[in-house]
């Protein structure tokens, strides 16, 4: 089995592999914000939501311990988790791309040369952006009724959750690490005889 690969660039595969896996698995993930209501732990992502208030035959309100996303991209509850959603999930699209091609890279010859494996630190490193971007923008979203029923009108009470945080991480490895590794992952190409 040929590699187009590097001892770097087999490293640089593996790495983007796991920090695309991170962030993937970390963005959907309902468990970016911890919050309380009615006695109840709540926790939010961008578009996911975890223990919610409804209403019974009996037209009391109780709150339903599960987890779904919201039935629409307009029932997410601020624009600025709208946009989060979208950039977000752009940028883990292209990671995961990126480090399929990456892995294949390791099994099939001559398929990613020192251009593309830099041209694919270049999409790493703009993936990257897209997913701090969003989850930079997801704080923006704490003003909206929903949020402030969990968290207060301060948003004192919630705290940030270990997605949010592994969400962020992959990205940063993804753009700082896997960016520079990627410099270094292919093979040069041998010169041709003819």
């Amino acid at each position: 089995m040929a590699s187009s690969l590097t001892v770097v660039g087999a490293l640089w595969a593996l790495l983007s592999f796991l920090s695309a896996a991170i962030s993937c698995t970390s963005f959907f993930m309902p468990y970016w914000l911890f919050g309380s209501q009615m006695g109840k732990p709540v926790s939010f992502s961008t578009f996911r939501r975890c223990t919610y208030p409804a209403h019974t035959e009996e037209k009391s309100l109780v709150m339903v311990e599960e987890c779904g996303r919201y039935a629409s991209f307009s029932a997410i509850p601020s624009l600025s988790w709208q946009i989060s959603t979208l950039v977000t999930g752009i940028g883990c699209a292209l990671l995961l791309l990126v480090s399929l091609s990456a892995v294949l890279g390791c099994c099939i010859g001559d398929l990613i040369s020192r251009m593309t494996g830099r041209l694919q630190g270049g999409v790493q490193f703009v993936a990257g952006l897209l997913i701090s971007s969003g989850c930079a923008l997801y704080p923006l979203g704490w003003n909206s009724p929903e949020i402030q029923q969990a968290c207060g009108n301060a948003s004192s009470t919630c705290k940030l959750g270990w997605a949010y945080y592994c969400t962020g991480g992959g990205a940063a490895v993804s753009m700082l690490i896997c960016t520079w590794m990627s410099c270094f992952a292919g093979k040069r190409k041998k010169p041709s005889p003819y």
